[in-house]
């Protein structure tokens, strides 16, 4: 086990109401993405899969940090604020720009709490999850943005599963 089940801080389920379920279980997802990067390294956190790929369990924590400021800040709240890691001439700077320095990792964890915090406060704000954004000229309810991030934590943390393999032969939930 990858975890010992009596220290998992995941839940397993038994939410109540819409709200409680999306939030629970995104929470969970996070969890599950901390839990895949712990007690490693910077050398290990930036250690590609297998190329050409540039997949990596700190580019991970650098993307999800732009998919949360993405959906939450961006789309939802209206912040116009630049994407981390990310730019024109480097769309891919999240995983190409997770290098092995403790500080760059130090800096990508930072980033990602905070926007997880900004997240679940903004979350937790709103009347209700018809909350409205629009990406492009789409409107996405907040309900439907709760789901998206879900989904990309579990497809990501299905990556960070064989990434941490790769790295010490840890396996499991």
């Amino acid at each position: 086990m990858f975890v010992d089940p009596g220290e998992d801080p995941r839940t397993d389920g038994g939410f109540e109401g819409e709200r409680a379920v999306l939030t629970g279980y995104l929470r969970d997802q996070r969890l599950t993405l901390e839990l895949k990067c712990s007690g490693l390294d910077a050398a290990a956190l930036a250690r590609r899969s297998v190329e050409p790929s540039n997949l990596s369990l700190l580019g991970l924590v650098r993307h999800m940090a732009g998919v949360e400021q993405k959906w939450f800040r961006q789309v939802l709240a209206g912040q116009a604020a630049p994407r981390h890691y990310r730019s024109d001439g480097d769309p891919d700077g999240d995983f190409n720009g997770a290098v092995p320095d403790p500080e760059v990792v130090a800096e990508a964890w930072t980033t990602w709490r905070a926007e997880v915090a900004f997240a679940e406060r903004f979350t937790a704000e709103a009347p209700d999850l018809s909350v409205t954004g629009t990406v492009g000229q789409e409107p996405m309810q907040l309900r439907e943005v709760l789901v998206h991030v879900i989904e990309e934590y579990a497809r990501h943390n299905g990556h960070a599963d064989f990434l941490r393999e790769r790295i010490d032969g840890r396996v499991g939930q």
